[in-house]
């Protein structure tokens, strides 16, 4: 399997509703490390597994709808906890979108999986990882 990576960051600020996030429950901001890893069993006649100009337009892009949001302001977010794991799948989600819109190139329907990291910090972070072979029965 190979495997590309392409990285970005955003800062964002939200608050949690629970007990379980003590003093998280304020609001509070956090800089995101993305990483959104890209897998294929083989590489595309170009030799490459995606574009990776590509790519990291595509991640520069969705994280400019949440860079420097508060995201409990956002609609799509109303009475959502907005976790580190929440986002990722998110991040996903939106990147699905635009490699099924052709935006990721030629050779991006081949893709066999992604997976979305987001670091917190050095030692804490949250991912979400799918296939990519058939995502028409996805939520």
């Amino acid at each position: 399997m190979y495997t590309v990576c392409v990285r970005n960051h955003v800062m964002i600020a939200h608050s949690f509703r629970g007990e379980l996030f003590g003093p998280a429950q304020r609001l509070h901001g956090a800089t995101y490390v993305v990483d959104v890893e890209f897998r294929r069993e083989g590489l595309d006649p170009n030799g490459v597994v995606v574009d990776i100009g590509r790519a990291s337009d595509a991640l520069a892009a969705i994280l400019a709808d949440f860079a420097y949001a508060n995201l409990d302001e956002l609609p799509e977010f109303e009475g959502i906890n907005t976790t580190t794991e929440f986002l990722s799948r998110e991040i996903f989600d939106r990147m699905c979108g635009r490699i099924d819109a052709g935006e990721l190139g030629s050779g991006s329907e081949a893709l066999h999986s992604m997976k979305v990291t987001l670091n917190e910090s050095h030692v804490a972070w949250a991912s979400y990882e799918g296939s990519l072979a058939d995502r028409s029965g996805q939520s």
